[in-house]
């Protein structure tokens, strides 16, 4: 199974992570509490991450295993959004919105790999 490099799902996963990346270095000025910028920046970018590993899968089984993991990042990361905008370090709705399209996405793709694969 592998997903193409223009794929909905690794196109906008990526653009997350770099969003990401470019909201921590934004908290980072901002004088966030260093431990929760790294977290925040840790799953953010390891959702894409986890996902272009699914493409070298060694078999549905381990693609399916490889986007449940990219999905546990992406809620983790959606908490740490939440907990960001709740403490008033950051409030564009945006970046959450982004998440949940990622995550909306994540579930589609791995409940289609599974009913496939039930067919087979």
């Amino acid at each position: 199974m592998v997903l193409m490099k223009d794929s909905p799902l690794m196109q906008k996963s990526k653009a997350f992570a770099l969003e990401v990346i470019k909201v921590c270095k934004v908290l980072r000025e901002a004088k966030c509490e260093g431990a929760l910028v790294n977290q925040f920046l840790r799953s953010g970018t390891s959702v894409v991450a986890n996902i272009r590993e699914a493409q070298f899968a060694h078999g549905k089984a381990d693609f399916i295993s490889k986007l449940q993991i990219a999905l546990k990042e992406c809620s983790e990361t959606e908490y740490w959004i939440e907990l960001l905008t709740e403490s008033g370090y950051y409030s564009d709705r945006s970046l959450l919105e982004h998440c949940i399209e990622v995550k909306k996405i994540l579930i589609s793709s791995i409940n289609t790999v599974k009913a496939n694969q039930k067919e087979e």
